[in-house]
């Protein structure tokens, strides 16, 4: 059986480089995240439901949603279980009379489902470890402290005197005037 591991919608955001979304999932209780690039219209419908917006008329995953309680179903889970040539896969876990279904879809779309009915979202161990990031952390003051003072000591073992030499034998005047070097761009 394939480890899952539980995630939460973290948030929607904008590539700036190339203008395109990625949702970002964060792993229930550790600072894991995983980024997932999708379209602008399944952005929208995933922010819409985060940010609880009411539209005019429904929106393809309200119409799902709707589906899916009308026929007696009952979403339990949406998955992230595969990653191939930076495609993800993904499923819908369905209870549908008692029988427990599995209906492939694309992440983007069980993610929309997800942020309107409340359901886990799960994603495999094995796409956590392709493509989830652990943030740096911070430097702590100790060790901020440490470096500081690794960067006096490096600064003081520098050889200034080659500075010094040629500050003390410097002469503003040496130097050429704008008539000297007007004189040397006709040449």
């Amino acid at each position: 059986m394939v480890k899952m591991i539980e995630v939460e919608i973290d948030s929607v955001r904008v590539s700036l480089t190339n203008q395109q979304r990625i949702v970002i999932l964060k792993q229930v209780n550790q600072e894991r995240y995983l980024p997932i690039w999708i379209g602008l219209y399944e952005a929208e419908a995933i922010t819409i439901a985060l940010q609880d917006i009411q539209v005019a008329r429904p929106q393809t995953h309200d119409l799902l949603k709707t589906l899916i309680h009308t026929l007696n179903a009952r979403l339990i889970q949406v998955e992230v279980i595969s990653l191939s040539d930076d495609v993800f896969y993904g499923n819908l876990i369905l209870d549908i009379d008692g029988q427990r279904r599995q209906v492939d879809c694309r992440p983007s779309d069980a993610l929309a489902l997800a942020a309107r009915t409340n359901v886990p979202i799960m994603v495999s161990e094995d796409v956590m470890s392709q493509a989830g990031i652990i943030p740096e952390e911070d430097i702590s003051e100790a060790d901020a402290g440490k470096a500081e003072a690794r960067g006096q000591e490096d600064f003081e073992d520098v050889d200034l005197d080659v500075f010094e030499d040629f500050l003390q034998n410097f002469n503003i005047d040496d130097l050429p005037s704008d008539e000297d070097i007007d004189d040397e761009d006709q040449d």
